[in-house]
Parts: C-alpha cells; structure tokens; sequence
C-alpha cells in the first residue's frame, strides 16, 4: 500500500510540475520607449500573459495601447504598483538603458526574473552591480540581441566549433543602419538613444554590442587583450553629443576582431565575416551563410533553417527559461553580457584618450 501511495504521490509531483511548465508565465512590461516593445506585444504565439505594463507617460500608453490592443487598466505609472497588484513573475525591459539597474535593484530582490534590451547597461560599474543582485536573489538577468535568434549565427558556430575553418584568426562585425532619426525610429526612443547618459554613448552603444557580444560568443567567454578605438561625429546637427560612426579593433593571442558600428550606413546592416585559419565564413543575413573551407574549395551557400523553439524567439525562450524548461543561452547570459560591458567601456576610453586599452 505505501509503494502505491508513493508512486501515486510521484506521478501527482510530475504532473504537477508539467502543468506548471504549460502555464503563462505572468509578464510584466517595464516601459514603452524601446521600439523593440512592438514584439513582445504583437506576439501571436506568446507562453506568456501580459499581467501589466508601467509607463508614467500616460498619452504614449494610450497611442500603443489603441496600436496593440491592450486596455489601459493594466497600465501602472510605477514598478511598485505594478508589483503590488499583479505580482509579475518576469518583467522585459523596453526604457533607456540607464534605466535597466533600477528595474534589477527594484525585482531581483523580489526574485522576479529580467530580460532586458541590449545593452545590458550603459557601463561595467551598472553592470556589476546588476549582477551581483541577480547572483545574491538568484534570478535569470538576460540580455536580448536580435542577432541570437539568427539561425546562420547558429550554424557558423556549429561549423567553426567542428574546425570547418579552423582556429578564428580575424573577425569583422557590421551593424548599424542610416541613423535613429533619419528612420523615424520610435519618437520616443530617439531623445535618450543620442544621450550620453540614458544610452551609454551612442552608435558604438546601439550596435558595436552586437559583435562584441558574437564575438565573446565565438571566443567561449575569453576577453580580448586590448581594445583601440575610433570615433566620429559625422552628422553633429543630429548627434551633437554622442558619436555616430565607431570602429573598435579588440586584439586577442592569436586573432583580431573589427566591430563597425554606424549611424551611417546607406542601408539596414547586420553582416558578420569570420575567417579562420584554413577557410572563411561570411553572414549576410539570418538566413544565409556563405562558407569556403580553403583556397581550392568553392564558395558553398548554406540557408539554415530557424533555429528551434523556443530559441527562435526571445520571448518565448525568456519564459522556457523561467519555467525551467530551456538553458540560458550563452549569448544572452550574464557572463557574456558583463565581457561586452568591458569591452564598450574600453571602447569609449580609447576614443577619449586616444590609447590602447588594455583589459584586465
């Protein structure tokens, strides 16, 4: 009788915890100035409930709620009443930068779980912070880049980790687009993304953390050496304050890393090339990679497929995560992110004082 009523009690337990994984995760949205809010909220397929939404600017909340379809009841003007009356489980950030530490020293004690926008923060000195309350409150802090999602990223990885090319001996990361201002980026947005302070910097900021962070990727955690930079303010009618065209070179033992970041470039760029000691790999988009595996090989062009649920979407990996049911993804972890922040830092330093940086 006892063996039943355990294995009876075990089964209990087990759907128990499967019925836990298939519930919404209870979301909660920190701000609607990041125009990357529109995919959380126009998710059709989202394992997640909105359970509310803070942001004290009540006119932009109104406009997306009459552009999204959610009802202003669920607005709150501060993360406290959204905590105290729908005690989210998780919050995804959509506000300035500078702004992320606030929303980790507000929940991370509470152990509600953070996704935020890349960057992870404006500077290392935010970042370490941040992490040390996500470590203490034992909570997932995770950063989202588009580029994570890209199945081509996936598949290079797989071929440089199979010595396809052999060991990376250089790397050149573009991405950038013609400028926040001159796309009509989301009005609110364009005000603290030029801002020294709420967005950290500027091109260098906005896109230079993508090559930083697929580069840290590719080299498994391991920093660069140094870090040299240059900057420049190109069009100061609109950036007056910030830089609008950066080039980074992080230097390791035995390879060399290019970051270029721009509000300048003529169209949408997101383009990574990865040569290695024997071949190269070239990524003009998501889904395409173009690959020759030495001097005498053809170019091969390979079309990925997505990569799989729930990787192929920040979302709903952010509640697998959560609920438990997928790993965090080296990309968008803590121990790549704090890398990325040094690197930024250094970045910005060099273009200051003109000198090499050399990282700890």
């Amino acid at each position: 009788m006892k063996r039943i009523i355990y294995i009876l009690l075990l089964c209990l337990a087990v759907l128990s915890a499967k019925a836990g994984q298939d519930t919404p995760v209870r979301l909660g949205i920190i701000g609607l100035t990041h125009s990357h809010v529109g995919g959380v909220l126009n998710d059709k397929n989202k394992p997640y409930v909105i359970a509310g939404i803070v942001e004290p600017d009540k006119q932009l909340a109104e406009r997306m709620s009459k552009r999204f379809g959610f009802s202003m009841e669920i607005v709150y003007s501060t993360m406290q009443e959204l905590y105290d009356q729908q005690h989210p489980e998780a919050v995804a950030c959509f506000n300035a930068t500078y702004y992320h530490q606030d929303v980790v020293r507000f929940f991370a004690p509470k152990k509600v779980h953070i996704m935020v926008e890349k960057p992870l923060a404006t500077n290392s000195r935010q970042a370490k912070e941040m992490a040390k309350l996500a470590f203490r409150h034992g909570i997932h802090l995770l950063t989202n880049y588009e580029t994570t999602w890209y199945g081509s990223h996936e598949a290079a990885a797989q071929l440089i980790r199979k010595g396809e090319i052999g060991e990376i001996r250089k790397a050149i990361f573009r991405d950038g687009h013609t400028g926040p201002v001159e796309r009509n980026t989301h009005p609110e947005m364009i005000p603290w993304i030029k801002d020294p302070v709420l967005n950290g910097g500027g091109a260098v900021m906005d896109f230079g953390c993508y090559g930083a962070n697929l580069m840290t990727w590719l080299m498994d955690n391991r920093k660069p050496l140094s870090v040299v930079s240059a900057f420049q303010t190109i069009k100061p009618d609109q950036y007056e304050e910030v830089e609008d065209q950066a080039t980074v070179i992080l230097t390791y033992p035995e390879a060399q890393c290019i970051l270029e970041a721009s509000w300048n470039w003529p169209v949408n760029m997101k383009t990574s090339e990865i040569y290695g000691k024997s071949g190269y790999i070239q990524i003009p988009d998501k889904e395409t990679l173009l690959i020759r595996t030495g001097e005498k090989s053809p170019v091969q062009q390979i079309n990925p497929v997505s990569r799989p649920a729930p990787y192929n979407n920040p979302f709903s990996y952010f509640c697998a995560v959560v609920r438990g049911s997928a790993e965090e993804d080296p990309q968008s972890s803590l121990q790549n992110n704090l890398i990325v922040m040094e690197i930024l830092d250094a970045a910005k330093e060099s273009a200051k004082t003109g000198k090499i940086i050399y990282l700890k």
